[in-house]
């Protein structure tokens, strides 16, 4: 018997009432858990198997499959769904974790991450595309991408007012040592926007949401924290675009 808690991250339907589930858990990354009965209307563990469900479960585990036992609910993000713009961008969220995250990966971090990132979407407290940049940076540090933004990767100098960022090198260059060749793999940015970048990649989870930023600088921090991902995972995501057409219509 294995108890873990865990956050479904993706359900898929199996005949009228059974469930896989993919669940990003503590200790074991993320697991796909069959769930019989987990669709059925009253079932014992309905609610606490449905998407964006961060619940304790206790399973079987024969081989390499986990089979469920039962689920108490923890939090369920029912918040999320008062919003179509919350639900879209809790739903790249996920897309993004199922894609890049293994069984065994050490999920303690990861999860403390995504359940943050959803607390934060649920109420409303912390702007849209704040929580995308930090979730997309934060989760490339995790998992091994972090940026080399200390200083400049040539003369080293730690705040220059006007710098090249390389999502592909992952560094920057200021304007003295860049080359001038500007192209998509450079993107010019100004010192607010570097400040954030360090922020996000190395303050503790304490402090991680708590940074101001102006709207022209967050513009420019969204598009780099969204291209350095997609560089890295080598991925497109077509939640990301749902999203940004959701965004659209209510803008």
């Amino acid at each position: 018997m294995i108890i873990q808690e865990g956050i479904v991250l993706r359900e898929r339907l199996v005949g009228e009432h059974d469930k896989f589930l993919d669940v990003l858990t503590k200790d074991n990354g993320m697991i796909e858990v069959s769930a019989k009965g987990a669709g059925k209307i009253g079932g014992k563990s309905r609610s606490s198997a449905q998407l964006f469900a961060y619940s304790k479960f206790c399973m079987d585990r024969r081989g390499s499959r986990y089979y469920l036992n039962s689920a108490e609910p923890i939090h369920i993000f029912y918040g999320l769904r008062d919003s179509l713009t919350k639900i879209a961008l809790a739903s790249y969220f996920s897309e993004v974790l199922t894609f890049c995250i293994d069984e065994e990966c050490g999920g303690a971090e990861i999860m403390r991450l995504i359940l943050n990132t959803l607390h934060y979407l649920e109420n409303g407290k912390r702007d849209q595309q704040l929580l995308k940049s930090v979730f997309e940076l934060r989760l490339m540090a995790e998992i091994g991408f972090m940026p080399d933004i200390i200083g400049c990767r040539m003369c080293g100098i730690y705040e220059p007012d006007i710098l090249y960022f390389s999502e592909k090198n992952s560094c920057f260059y200021c304007a003295d040592c860049f080359d001038g060749a500007v192209d998509k793999d450079f993107t010019k940015i100004k010192l607010p926007v570097l400040s954030a970048i360090r922020h996000i990649v190395l303050a503790d989870f304490n402090r991680l949401f708590n940074f101001r930023i102006s709207d022209s600088a967050m513009m420019s921090l969204s598009a780099i924290t969204e291209n350095y991902l997609i560089v890295h995972l080598e991925r497109h995501f077509q939640t990301l675009n749902y999203y940004k057409d959701v965004r659209k219509i209510y803008e």
